[in-house]
């Protein structure tokens, strides 16, 4: 089953885990010094904010799936939005190692569809897919090789821009 998965940039941490505190009426299953996540059922999402690296705002939007099958069956339809679709494999990041495809909508906001493997004990390198949270368009880094492109003319951007 599917989960919306929301990642906000945040200035003050500490402020804005009392907020998300009293708007969600939960604690956050996750805090670190950089980091924290609400995991909700009502709605059914998996809420991040965190200080690293982007301006304050929305860094990234997704969907969290419970199985590798899932995942995979996502993957023709998430092409199909986006054809520069990035595939990752055991990435780690916010705290987590994940397999994961990113695409990016028309107005470049940055979706992440991913299945969490595990837990780890740092924040992770970020993702170099999209600059989400920093551009309206896709940042161009032809270092970095696009899903399905078989490095031909079609640009790679960055994400999560240090």
């Amino acid at each position: 089953m599917k989960r919306l998965h929301v990642h906000v940039s945040v200035k003050d941490l500490a402020a804005s885990i009392r907020f998300y505190r009293s708007l969600f009426a939960a604690e956050p299953v996750i805090t670190k010094p950089d980091y924290a996540k609400w995991i909700l059922e009502d709605p059914r999402v998996n809420f991040a904010i965190s200080t690293n690296r982007q301006p304050p705002g929305v860094n990234h939007l997704g969907f969290q799936v419970d199985t590798d099958e899932e995942l995979r069956a996502m993957r023709a339809q998430l092409q199909a939005a986006d054809a520069r679709m990035v595939e990752e494999s055991e990435q780690p990041c916010c705290y987590a190692k994940s397999d994961k495809y990113w695409v990016t909508d028309p107005t470049g906001i940055a979706w992440e569809t991913f299945h969490t493997l595990g837990s780890i004990p740092v924040y992770g390198e970020d993702t170099a897919v999209f600059n989400h949270g920093a551009s309206a368009v896709p940042v161009e880094n032809p270092a970095v090789p696009r899903c399905g492109s078989a490095q031909t003319a079609q640009p790679a951007t960055s994400c999560c821009a240090k």
